[in-house]
Parts: structure tokens; sequence; C-alpha cells
């Protein structure tokens, strides 16, 4: 019999972890997206698993907060997981970025501060709120909601 996937384990207290902490609890490419600010490449396995996930949480990899939900999700064709709002206002913060020579809306996870994205608006999909949160798939634990 299959074991049902379930919500992570939450971190209470990831401020307190090491870098070496981190390295353990996390894949070589999780750790360097979350704790590095890194980024997937884009139409990547993980992107296409994304969209064929059904109804379902997304939880934070590093720290197992609870990020988005599939009732969020929407394809937008860019090539990562894109959400149209996070599951909780106090999930996620947003920071300016102002890396590769533009300003852009870093996402990060409220808990533990690893890097997930970031926040586009004004795009025009039809959405209700407008806003593109485009997410590293790789951070992201998907559970499905029990049938």
């Amino acid at each position: 019999m299959e074991e049902k996937p379930s919500a992570p384990e939450e971190v209470s207290a990831p401020e307190k972890l090491e870098e070496s902490d981190w390295k353990e609890r996390l894949t070589p490419e999780q750790y360097r997206i979350l704790r590095q600010a890194g980024t997937e490449r884009p139409n990547g396995d993980v992107y296409h698993q994304f969209k064929d996930q059904g109804a379902g949480k997304y939880f934070c990899a590093g720290c197992g907060t609870m990020l988005f939900s599939s009732e969020h999700k929407f394809d937008s064709r860019c090539g990562w997981p894109s959400f149209w709002d996070p599951a909780a206002i106090d999930s996620i913060e947003t920071r300016t970025d102002m890396s590769l020579g533009m300003k852009r809306v870093e996402v990060v996870c409220a808990n533990c501060k690893g890097h997930l994205g970031h926040l586009f608006e004004g795009e025009g999909f039809d959405t209700p709120t407008d806003q593109r949160f485009c997410i590293n798939g790789t951070v992201l634990t998907f559970v499905p909601d029990e049938k």
C-alpha cells in the first residue's frame, strides 16, 4: 500500500539553523534556490509535474510552511509554477530585488526567509488579482488533498 504524502513538519526556529543544517535538510538544487536565491531552468520536469498536479497544497521545502494552494494556481505558460495569490498573506514576504540590473519583487518564505521566486503585476492574466507569483517548483512540496 502506497503511503499518502502529508504536510511536512514545520521548522519553528529556522533562523537558528546553520548553513550546514540547511545543506543537510535540502537537496543541492533546493539549497541553491532557497538559500542562494537561485532559479531553476524554465519548462523542466518540475514544471510539467506541477501542471499535472490536482487539488492540494504547496509547502516550503525548507521549513514546511504552507505557501500556496492549487485553488490559486494557473498556467501562465512562463515555464515556472504560477499562482495568483498565496495561501495566506503572512506566509510569504516580498522584497525589492535589484539583481540582473532591473527592479523586481522577490518572494520569500516568511518563516525561513528562503527565496521562492518573483512577483509580477499588471500582465493582464485573467485572474482575480492580476498578479503572478512565479515560483521555483523545486522548493515546493506538494501535498494532494484527501479525496
